[in-house]
């Protein structure tokens, strides 16, 4: 072999590890992390401010890449095929196509590919500056290049620059952080509190708020000593203060405010005036967005609501401990479920109050009710289409809900249990 032989050796080497470099940095780039590549922008990171400028133009990246890499590859086998043409003639042709494209498959596309799949980010940072280099160098024939696709794509009807998405940009961050639970990354709890998170735009009032047959409220025409022994034994400290009707609400009450009174009185409740106490009541529709309503409570500094339907009629109550509920849920042992109302039997089964929400019971079990309906009863009466009686038991959903009590027309214990396969169909 001549030193021109042995340089021309050199060269398709040097080309091959050029093709290597671009095919590594194709798939680093593609892969990397967006959120992570912002978040090292915001810290400083050179190379991640590169890296999200070239995302932003992903278009002549790539077209950058591929030109760069057909350019190598091409120059390689150009190089190797007349070499062995000269050493073995003719079927040199054939030896020049079957090397290089075992070499070139191996140590020029999977191999590459494969490291910087492992570690994209890594290898993102890495590549960024001599990426952005060749964009700029290549700029002029890609900007040619990108103009006949466009041109060719809408000639067929294709849609060119725009990205349509199956999911809301929301859907698409629940879908990232449900993965990420899955890998083992995210624990549970930081995946339910990111989910309650989004779900406050989703959510409305009606959702979370305390049903008006749970509120402890004061009557106005009651005794004062019978009201304050009704506010010594509510474990709320704001109650609702009615007289003629419970529709009827005069004010809400501070059981601090009354302590301030009783004691301005030297304790003598008949001197204390409940009612010129209350503080005025704000009500809110029930078809309000959660995220509304907790940016109203931040901006009024008034954490107690009154919640009332579209007719004016009081349907409950809701405080901001509600909704921060919805995002961190409730505090509980590794052990428990701390749901009221919920109650874990040995055999995987559960027994349910009626009136649970849909949504806190998939959450503290991490199960996929469909919410159909806001409570678990409401879920049971929708897949029924009619009032069940204790006893009946249906199966949708991939579970079997058995109603155990009912007080009228009200279903008020259940029990659920998962089913090892999804059944379809319903029994009575």
């Amino acid at each position: 072999m001549t030193i021109f032989d042995w340089l021309t050796v050199v060269a398709v080497v040097i080309f091959l590890l050029i093709s290597a470099f671009y095919a590594a940095s194709e798939t680093a780039l593609t892969a990397s992390s967006r959120a992570a590549m912002t978040r090292l922008e915001k810290q400083g990171k050179r190379g991640a401010g590169i890296v999200n400028r070239l995302l932003a133009k992903r278009e002549r990246l790539l077209g950058a890449i591929l030109f760069a890499n057909n350019l190598t590859n091409i120059a390689a086998s150009t190089l190797a095929t007349g070499l062995l043409l000269a050493f073995f003639g003719r079927v040199g042709v054939l030896y020049a196509t079957l090397a290089m494209t075992v070499l070139i498959f191996v140590l020029a596309e999977v191999l590459p590919k494969t490291a910087a799949f492992n570690m994209p980010d890594r290898v993102a940072l890495a590549v960024a500056s001599p990426i952005e280099w060749t964009v700029r160098l290549f700029a002029p024939i890609l900007r040619a290049v990108e103009w006949l696709v466009r041109l060719i794509l809408r000639g067929v009807g294709l849609p060119v620059g725009k990205i349509h998405s199956i999911l809301s940009p929301r859907e698409e961050l629940r879908g990232a952080v449900d993965l990420l639970h899955r890998a083992g990354v995210v624990e549970k709890l930081d995946r339910d509190m990111m989910g309650g998170v989004l779900d406050l735009r989703e959510l409305t009032v009606s959702d979370v708020m305390v049903h008006r047959t749970k509120m402890v409220m004061i009557n106005a025409d009651d005794s004062p000593r019978e009201i304050v022994d009704a506010v010594l034994a509510a474990a709320v400290s704001r109650l609702p203060v009615w007289r003629d009707s419970p529709d009827n609400i005069l004010g809400v009450l501070h059981a601090k405010d009354l302590s301030r009174a009783l004691h301005a009185a030297g304790g003598n409740a008949d001197k204390v005036d409940v009612v010129a106490l209350a503080a005025p009541p704000w009500f809110v529709p029930d078809t309000r967005p959660l995220y509304d309503q907790f940016k109203a409570f931040r901006d009024r500094k008034m954490p107690f609501a009154l919640v009332v339907d579209e007719y004016g009629e009081l349907e409950g109550l809701v405080t901001v401990k509600d909704i921060v509920a919805e995002i961190v849920g409730d505090i509980s042992n590794e052990h428990e479920i701390a749901l009221p109302g919920v109650l874990v039997l040995p055999d995987g089964s559960v027994n349910v109050d009626g009136a649970v929400p849909v949504r806190d019971l998939n959450r503290a079990m991490d199960w996929n009710i469909p919410e159909e309906a806001t409570t678990i009863a409401g879920v049971v009466i929708h897949e029924a289409r009619s009032i069940p009686e204790p006893g009946q038991s249906f199966t949708f959903h991939g579970f079997r809900f058995h109603v155990l009590r009912k007080t009228r027309n009200r279903i008020t214990a259940l029990r659920v249990t998962p089913l090892a396969r999804k059944a379809t169909t319903k029994a009575g």
